[in-house]
């Protein structure tokens, strides 16, 4: 069966995938439509947690930050679509960097980089730095159900030397790289939630105690790598600028912790900026009613 929906799916993805942007973007319109109004997506969790981090926000206001939400999801959705057959020079174009220096700084330095991104702005894109830097490129994800569609996102990453590995994998090849003296960026997109049982540190996000990863800084301790946070800012539809934040040169000199409450703060601060590019459909805040007592 998921040989069968590759097979019935993938000529469609390309077809999308080759059209000019002016018309992919009159697609983006036209799904935003169904996605919204007729299938009403993850709505109701959507309103829930603009409900709970924005009480004092009106429903005239919740309901406008909702619909640019969606818009920009539809955008990212179909601009992912897209990475099968982009070029290189229009990605370069649309997706620029204000600050690469920030990370040349830490290559004469001779130091792997954990990169950090909350899932706001869009990361689809990010890849494109490699053509940038001498860094190996990794990227943190959770494995594909269908292994064929997993296989062709790994090749897409992989068109400039930007490799997805699954957490499991991570600390093994990691030491590997370091232990053969490679350079490598290592990203992690790590404002999501983690189950209970895996948290070991709790933080108030946007005013509301939750469990936070902490694997990104304790891997960084872990193999002596520096921290970088990015922020994707959306200049305007199809255009995205980034820029980097170096947090830690030497993470060890940093407490337990401290480097990722910086981070949850960076993503916080990005959130209260424009919040309708935050990705609201995922169940941020839904353990925060299971904070320890240790963490009360």
């Amino acid at each position: 069966m998921q040989l069968l929906a590759y097979i019935i799916l993938y000529p469609f993805l390309w077809v999308i995938s080759i059209l000019p942007f002016r018309l992919l973007y009159i697609l983006s319109d036209a799904v935003y439509g169904l996605l919204y109004y007729i299938i009403g997506y993850r709505k109701k969790v959507v309103k829930e947690n603009l409900d709970l981090v924005f009480p004092d926000k009106s429903e005239k206001e919740k309901k406008r930050i909702m619909k640019k939400f969606y818009h920009h999801l539809c955008d990212m959705i179909l601009e992912s679509i897209k990475s099968l057959t982009i070029s290189e020079a229009s990605m370069k174009k649309r997706f620029t960097f204000s600050n690469p220096e920030e990370i040349h700084k830490l290559e004469r330095q001779n130091k792997s980089i954990v990169l950090m991104c909350g899932h706001y702005g869009s990361w689809e894109w990010i890849f494109i730095f490699q053509t940038y830097i001498s860094h190996k490129g990794y990227a943190i994800y959770k494995r594909l159900a269908n292994k064929y569609f997993d296989r062709l996102v790994k090749r897409i990453r992989a068109r400039y030397n930007s490799y997805l590995i699954t957490t499991k994998e991570s600390i093994a090849i990691l030491s590997k790289s370091k232990k053969d003296g490679e350079l490598t960026i290592n990203g992690f997109a790590a404002d999501q939630s983690p189950k209970v049982d895996k948290a070991f540190h709790w933080k108030e996000f946007m005013g509301i105690k939750v469990p936070v990863h902490t694997g990104a800084e304790l891997l960084a301790k872990r193999l002596d790598m520096a921290v970088v946070f990015f922020k994707v800012k959306k200049l305007k539809r199809g255009y995205y600028e980034t820029t980097f934040t170096t947090a830690a040169e030497n993470p060890k000199d940093f407490k337990d912790y401290e480097i990722t409450d910086k981070f949850m703060k960076f993503v916080e601060d990005q959130i209260l900026e424009a919040p309708e590019y935050y990705l609201w459909t995922h169940k941020r805040w839904k353990h925060r009613d299971k904070v320890p007592e240790a963490f009360r």
